[in-house]
């Protein structure tokens, strides 16, 4: 007994001992816990006035948004995209400088006029001064002393833009139209000058009204093609001609023939060499907006190409050639023949694909016809459609349409009556 008794104090004191330090940490646990609540107390007041004024402020900001990984990745990847934006030029080819001289600008600004050159005479019909206001009358240029030396009126029931027009050295025919301002009807109504007597004669009427058709002489007979339907909006195929000598119709009735195999408005059409060309052109085109009084125009979705066709001789087959370099629209009169080749000048081709904006064309394209292939020959002073071109002692002229907005905007903007000419070397 007396042997344990010792030992039982021992452990008693050892026990004591961690009881004691058990005691200690406990309280300065306690202690230091009590610290840290009275901190977070004493500046609870302005945690929250922080939190109140991110709260005030927040209906006025966007929300944060947490996302994934890869949802971060397509995040980064779309904004790359808007970082690679696509140039609003980026339409435009690679072409050599032209030396450009401005000549007398015609008697009134034209968008959607006419022209035919017969000779050293270049008559320039009708057209848009602004879309509320339509041109009735002719001007005339003369390439010899290079000055505008008549006006005359056309018929008052004559179509006023998109007209199809053709000649034959000495008479201009005048096919169908937009009779009006703004997006009015077409009118079927067919007309014919002698440019010598500066008379009008009215011919058999069109089957049905066209806006812009292409229109062409081509073995004796006058040949109408394609151009929009009624509605301004579709395309039509149809193929009509009728016979025609000295500015008279040899037949009462238009024929109709093999259907041009895309249809539409604001295409080149060239007889040369014994073919019939037809060049570029769109489907689709602006409309009035349903109830406007005064047939406003309205927008719709366009579709611009470069398709180039040939009619053989018997007039039973188109052929495809080679495509514009790029899709080109408005070019009915801008074109000139010239040493076994076509030169077309300016036009439209196809919106921008991000901003949807309608894009000039600037350059100047040649099609040589003994190879039937294209090359884009040289620049114009600036972009511009609808121009109306002749060619005169080694010179391409061309005046009016509607400009770009400046080397860097390619969208149309001003209606000019500018006339401008460069040597060609071709």
């Amino acid at each position: 007994m007396g042997k344990n008794l010792p030992h039982h104090h021992q452990h008693q004191s050892k026990s004591n001992n961690s009881y004691t330090k058990f005691i200690f940490v406990l309280f300065f646990c306690l202690l230091g816990l009590a610290c840290i609540v009275d901190l977070f107390w004493a500046s609870s007041s302005s945690f929250s006035s922080s939190y109140l004024r991110f709260a005030s402020n927040w209906v006025s900001q966007k929300p944060r948004i947490f996302v994934s990984q890869q949802q971060q990745h397509n995040v980064d990847d779309k904004i790359g995209k808007k970082k690679r934006f696509l140039s609003a030029t980026f339409a435009d080819l690679p072409a050599p400088d032209l030396a450009w001289e401005q000549m007398p600008s015609a008697p009134v600004p034209r968008l959607d006029g006419s022209a035919i050159q017969i000779n050293n005479l270049f008559y320039v019909l009708s057209g848009y001064g602004t879309l509320d206001h339509v041109h009735s009358h002719v001007d005339v240029f003369n390439f010899t002393d290079n000055t505008w030396c008549a006006k005359f009126d056309t018929p008052k029931d004559m179509a006023n833009s998109h007209l199809g027009v053709a000649s034959d050295g000495r008479y201009i025919y005048v096919v169908s139209g937009q009779y009006g301002p703004q997006c009015r009807a077409p009118t079927s109504r067919t007309y014919v000058l002698d440019t010598q007597t500066r008379e009008w004669q009215s011919l058999p009427p069109l089957p049905a009204p066209r806006y812009a058709p292409a229109t062409q002489l081509w073995k004796g007979r006058l040949h109408v093609m394609g151009g929009s339907k009624e509605n301004r909006h579709t395309p039509g195929l149809e193929h009509w001609s009728i016979a025609v000598k000295d500015g008279k119709a040899l037949e009462k009735e238009w024929r109709t023939e093999i259907p041009i195999p895309r249809g539409g408005p604001h295409r080149a059409s060239v007889a040369i060499n014994d073919r019939l060309f037809v060049i570029g052109g769109q489907e689709g085109d602006f409309m009035a907006k349903p109830g406007s009084p005064i047939f406003k125009c309205s927008r719709r979705h366009e579709v611009v190409y470069g398709d180039v066709y040939m009619l053989d001789a018997e007039m039973k087959k188109w052929e495809v050639l080679p495509s514009l370099p790029k899709p080109n629209s408005h070019i009915e009169c801008s074109w000139v023949a010239v040493n076994n080749s076509i030169i077309i000048t300016g036009g439209t081709t196809e919106k921008h694909p991000e901003t949807k904006r309608m894009i000039l064309v600037g350059e100047v394209f040649q099609f040589h016809l003994d190879s039937l292939t294209w090359s884009v020959i040289g620049k114009l002073p600036y972009r511009v459609k609808t121009t109306l071109a002749g060619f005169w002692d080694g010179h391409l002229y061309f005046t009016s349409g509607q400009r770009d907005r400046g080397p860097d905007n390619p969208q149309p903007k001003k209606v000019i009556g500018e006339m401008w000419r460069t040597k060609l070397n071709i």
